[in-house]
C-alpha cells in the first residue's frame, strides 16, 4: 500500500495535465500574431475539459486519502485547504467557456448585421 496520494505517479500527472496544458493553450493564444475561430474553439474546449478533468481527479484523490495513512494527505485533501485545489479548474473552466462564448457572441453580431444588409426594411 502506498502511504500518501502524493507518491503515486497518477497524482503528478493531474498536476503536469493541469498546469502544463493550460499554460501552454494560453502561450498559443498570446503568441499567435493571429487565431483562427476553430483553433480558439478547439483550446477553449480544451480548457473545459481539463477543469472537468481536475474536477473529477480532485474528488478520485479525496476518496484515495482516507485510504492512506499519511496525514499530510489528510491535511491538504481533507479540509479547507482543498477548496484552494479546486480554484484552478474554475478558472480553467471559466476562461474556456468565455473562449467559446466569445466565439458565439462574434458569430451571432455577425449574422445579424448580415440580416440587417440583406433586410433593411425589418
Amino acid at each position: 500500500m502506498i502511504d500518501s496520494v502524493f507518491a503515486e505517479l497518477s497524482f503528478w500527472a493531474m498536476v503536469a495535465v493541469s498546469v502544463i496544458l493550460p499554460v501552454t493553450i494560453y502561450a498559443v493564444l498570446f503568441t499567435k500574431p493571429s487565431v483562427s475561430r476553430y483553433t480558439v474553439l478547439a483550446l477553449g474546449l480544451a480548457l473545459v475539459a481539463i477543469a472537468g478533468f481536475d474536477v473529477y481527479f480532485l474528488q478520485h484523490m479525496q476518496t484515495a486519502v482516507r485510504g492512506t495513512p499519511s496525514l499530510v494527505d489528510d491535511a491538504v485533501f481533507d479540509s479547507e485547504v482543498s477548496f484552494a485545489l479546486y480554484l484552478f479548474p474554475l478558472m480553467f473552466g471559466g476562461i474556456g467557456v468565455n473562449l467559446i462564448s466569445h466565439l458565439l457572441i462574434s458569430h451571432l453580431v455577425g449574422a445579424e448585421r448580415r440580416f440587417e444588409k440583406k433586410h433593411p426594411d425589418r
